[in-house]
């Protein structure tokens, strides 16, 4: 390590202790060292993922109300017609720091980074927000803030039964026809990550639903890379597009040849 006085340094701050600074096949070393450290963390997620996609539902029987930009609604209601939905209990009402003007800032940095939710909907799956306030106050801030996520208020002691009455939480539920199973919970720092496409779709029962996925026998899977689509122009049951497919099937085997070439 070497010592710089000057980087980032502030009024009062001692000196960082930056890393040294090397030759360009240096730094290319250290970092083929660090990906193999990398590529192991990424197989690791996967095969958890794989394993969360396996473990046991449990049935929620008791009903649950909320209030909607529609109306009153059930937990039937929030998946829209999804066989999946995602259930992040977001701090919004009188007592949380900001009201009424914001919610908790921890929460408004989740609903920033979320992605467009026309990419979970392509995936069976539906993304909704439940706060405590009113659906005229969550309007206005939505509005304000620019987010365009579903956002019910809750009414009954869904966040009590959940574990999301005194912290966030992501709850995650599948529907079979009539019938709704609570299949995956997530808190704390784990709550952090949230906000992409995968790391959600990596925590729901039917995981990305690709062909390189190992999930359960019967359980959908596309191939990979041809479902994407602009998140204004997915169709409900259309077949991928024809370029897109060549353009993905092109990338995907420049990428392959790349790593089969690569000196050992």
């Amino acid at each position: 390590m070497t010592t710089s006085a000057e980087n980032g340094r502030k009024d009062g701050q001692p000196a960082m202790l930056t890393p040294p600074v090397v030759s360009s096949q240096a730094w290319e070393a250290a970092r083929e060292q660090m990906l193999v450290k990398e590529k192991a963390l990424t197989r690791a997620r996967d095969a958890l993922a794989a394993e969360r996609r396996r473990m046991p539902w449990m049935a929620v029987e008791k009903a649950y109300a909320f209030e909607g930009p529609a109306g009153r609604a059930s937990l039937l209601d929030l998946f829209d017609g999804r066989r999946q939905l995602i259930v992040y209990r977001a701090f919004f009402e009188p007592g949380v720091f900001g009201w009424p003007e914001h919610a908790c800032r921890g929460c408004s940095m989740v609903a920033d980074q979320v992605a467009h939710v026309a990419h979970l909907n392509a995936r069976d799956t539906t993304l909704v927000f439940v706060s405590r306030a009113p659906q005229a106050d969550i309007a206005r801030l939505e509005a304000r803030m620019g987010w365009e996520i579903p956002w019910f208020s809750l009414t009954d002691s869904f966040d009590a039964d959940f574990g999301v009455d005194e912290w966030h939480g992501t709850n995650v539920f599948y529907r079979d026809g009539d019938c709704v199973f609570r299949t995956y919970f997530i808190n704390n720092r784990g709550d952090e990550q949230m906000g992409g496409t995968w790391n959600y779709l990596d925590i729901t029962p039917l995981g990305r639903q690709e062909v390189w996925e190992d999930s359960p026998e019967g359980y959908p899977q596309t191939p990979t890379y041809k479902w994407w689509n602009w998140h204004d122009s997915y169709v409900a049951e259309a077949p991928p597009d024809k370029k897109w497919v060549e353009v993905s099937d092109a990338g995907e085997a420049a990428f392959r040849n790349q790593h089969t070439n690569a000196k050992p």
